[in-house]
């Protein structure tokens, strides 16, 4: 078992709204930690949605296992040690079995089918905090999909990590919302609000500071006109719609800054993927090589996964 050290790292995905792409986004970064070599341990907190196992296409429990051995029931103590599958082992998906040299593990511990929110206590939180410890003894990154908005998922996430277990562990904070006006309004409210992410953190005994520079927005489903070189565009031949779109992506820059979820504070973001709008999973490069997915989807994904790992990243080491 790996001791957890310097290269151990917990990052939490969350949104304030449902529909953000988190749970899809936080996948495909997971499976392309994976394939960079890292050994991820996927912990579905989604407690009142636990579908990380249809992403992840493991039939038997795209809804979460139904035999009592989820989060839900491990945080409630009804059960000793939760369900854990190998997803190249466990999945339905036969290009998603076969991993390439040199990649590491892909660990989903799932949620429980028909789970839903409950009360947090103490016992409950230090049974996370154990839980979360034991995985970084064996994985280097350990990535826990969070309910949508201030959630008793958040609230265990936060408590947890300032324990004596956890508080010396890197601990990174991904906020995702769709590149909307009601989106941008909704993340920095639950970055910066007053029951957001950093003040509910503070309470818990979190330095504010700190943990607002462990945090990152990732913005999804990005109209393709926020990819262009607009230096290189003939703006007296454009399209009424694309000149329309440029005003609305200036307006949305200006409102992330306004709001504190600027340029400084994103991660990354990812294109809008016409895949996806179909059917939520994970893109593989099979995909791509049969022109079922753009390959800037998965140059999104790369990417994201490059830099939540890497510490030029951050301005906290």
């Amino acid at each position: 078992m790996r001791i957890p050290g310097s290269d151990s790292m917990l990052v939490f995905s969350t949104s304030d709204k449902g529909g953000t792409g988190r749970s899809v986004t936080s996948c495909n970064i997971a499976y392309r930690l994976c394939l960079r070599g890292h050994d991820v341990a996927y912990v579905d907190f989604d407690f009142g949605s636990p579908t990380a196992g249809a992403l992840f296409e493991i039939g038997r429990v795209e809804r979460g296992t139904t035999e009592g051995l989820g989060m839900h029931s491990y945080l409630s103590d009804v059960v000793g040690e939760p369900a854990r599958l190998n997803v190249d082992r466990a999945t339905d998906r036969l290009d998603l079995r076969r991993n390439p040299p040199g990649a590491g593990k892909l660990v989903l511990f799932p949620g429980d089918e028909g789970g839903a929110e409950f009360g947090c206590d103490d016992a409950m939180v230090e049974r996370a905090a154990m839980l979360l410890s034991s995985l970084l003894g064996e994985f280097s990154v350990v990535m826990v999909d969070l309910s949508a908005g201030r959630s008793v998922a958040l609230e265990i996430a936060l408590r947890a990590t300032v324990t004596d277990m956890l508080r010396q562990i890197r601990h990174r904070w991904l906020v995702f919302h769709r590149w909307t006006h009601q989106h941008v309004l909704a993340a920095g409210g639950l970055v910066h609000g007053d029951h957001g992410l950093i003040k509910t953190g503070e309470f818990w005994g979190h330095d504010g500071p700190r943990l607002l520079a462990s945090t990152r927005c990732v913005r999804t489903a990005v109209p393709e006109s926020e990819h262009k070189d607009e230096d290189s565009a003939d703006h007296d031949d454009r399209a009424p719609l694309d000149v329309w779109l440029d005003e609305q992506a200036i307006m949305l820059r200006q409102l992330a800054t306004k709001h504190r979820v600027g340029a400084a504070r994103v991660l990354g973001q990812t294109p809008i993927e016409p895949m996806l709008q179909w059917r939520e999973q994970l893109i593989l490069d099979v995909d791509v090589d049969a022109q079922l997915a753009n390959e800037a989807t998965v140059e999104a994904y790369t990417n994201l996964a490059r830099r939540l790992t890497n510490k030029a990243t951050w301005d906290i080491e």
